[in-house]
């Protein structure tokens, strides 16, 4: 079985790629160990990741894919591997393809474990660290005993920088935009099964092992992939044999051959004939059916090769060329609606905080006037009376 497994950040499919690993014995390949295992040993890949690395660059897809075709190749990844964290656009998936259809080993499953948004962003922002002993916890669905010590060994937690709401939001976003169109491109190819990824680890492990047990149910072992693998093998052993197999054979075969001369110098005249006549057509034969074998033999794996390894390639080209479009504009015009909808929300709630404001400047005005009012009153009385009195003194 080779399997990818594709998920939001948070969205545990980490945990399930180990848990796949020690049930069916299928190594995880993983693109980031992959390149610091590269520029560790310094292989040729590896020095040219570390300079992109060191640049602050992102690797080239030319180099990952040399990468995990080298990883694909070796022993423990004949019957099956999971693939976790790649790929990561539509660009990526089409190159995996072809790499992995060149091999003879194309995918059987692309495993989504689906979680929703809410979910993600208290996964991420209650995530939990022990810098002791590495055990995780989350303050809203596992949270320790004593706030931010580990219960088993008493170590500090820590709460990573990126675990925030801006970080992970920028996060989610970037998922949605390149790795949505490649569930619909896995979904086109009829290799796509989702999982729900909320619930205790073992649930979800039980539906993701059934969902592997069906796939592997409907493999055949005598199918076209397996017979490409296999035309493949016999020609690189074919190649890599070189001369000195056919070299060997020809010796042999030279030796093995004038046996029969000896015998028949020793025989009279008579018999000379006889052997004459049968050792030609004798060493005649042998040569006319390794010649006509021998060709068919060479030849039978290269044609075979160079049919079936063709409409591999094109075949997925055709089919993306078309529907790769539509799929990029999609999410620009759910992010375009999301963005209106944010800013509406934003004016009308300013729009809001501006009446509020009016209506109590309003109100403090009106009260300052009465205020002033009530002050000035006795002020004004008092005149009144003076007037009163000095009409009267008048008079």
């Amino acid at each position: 079985m080779r399997i990818v497994l594709l998920g939001a950040p948070g969205s545990g499919k980490g945990t399930q790629a180990r848990l796949l690993v020690e049930r069916y014995k299928w190594p995880q390949i993983s693109t980031g160990d992959l390149l610091r295992e590269a520029v560790d040993t310094g292989s040729l890949l590896g020095r040219q990741a570390k300079v992109a690395m060191d640049a602050g660059q992102l690797v080239s897809d030319e180099i990952v894919l040399a990468i995990i075709r080298e990883r694909v190749m070796r022993s423990d990844a004949r019957n099956g591997f999971i693939l976790d964290g790649f790929p990561r656009n539509l660009q990526q998936a089409e190159a995996l393809d072809q790499l992995l259809g060149s091999m003879g080993q194309p995918l059987n499953l692309a495993l989504l474990v689906a979680v929703d948004v809410d979910a993600l962003l208290q996964r991420l922002t209650g995530r939990r660290t022990c810098l002791s002993c590495g055990k995780m916890y989350n303050v809203f669905y596992s949270p320790p005993h004593i706030d931010g010590r580990c219960d088993e060994c008493g170590g500090k937690l820590r709460h990573r920088a990126d675990d925030n709401e801006e970080t992970i939001g920028n996060r989610l976003r970037v998922y949605e935009t390149h790795t949505l169109p490649v569930i619909e491109y896995y979904k086109e190819q009829q290799k796509l099964r989702t999982v729900q990824g909320v619930g205790e680890i073992a649930v979800i492990f039980k539906a993701v092992r059934k969902v592997v047990e069906d796939v592997k149910a409907h493999i055949k072992p005598g199918s076209r992939s397996d017979a490409i693998r296999r035309a493949i093998a016999k020609h690189q052993v074919a190649s890599t044999a070189g001369a000195g197999k056919t070299r060997g054979k020809g010796k042999k075969a030279a030796a093995a051959r004038p046996k029969p001369k000896k015998t028949a110098a020793k025989k009279k005249a008579a018999p000379r004939k006889t052997v004459a006549k049968k050792a030609a057509p004798k060493k005649a034969a042998p040569r006319k059916t390794v010649a006509k074998k021998a060709a068919p033999k060479k030849a039978a794996p290269r044609k075979t090769v160079a049919k079936k390894a063709a409409p591999k390639k094109a075949a997925p080209r055709k089919t993306v060329a078309k529907k790769a479009a539509p799929k990029k504009a999609a999410p620009r015009k759910a992010a375009a609606k999301r963005t209106t909808a944010k800013k509406k929300v934003v004016t009308r709630k300013v729009a809001v905080k501006k009446k509020v404001t009016t209506k109590k400047t309003a109100v403090k005005k009106v009260a300052t006037r009465k205020a002033a009012s009530k002050k000035k009153a006795p002020a004004r009385k008092a005149a009144a009376s003076k007037k009163k009195a000095a009409s009267r003194r008048k008079r």
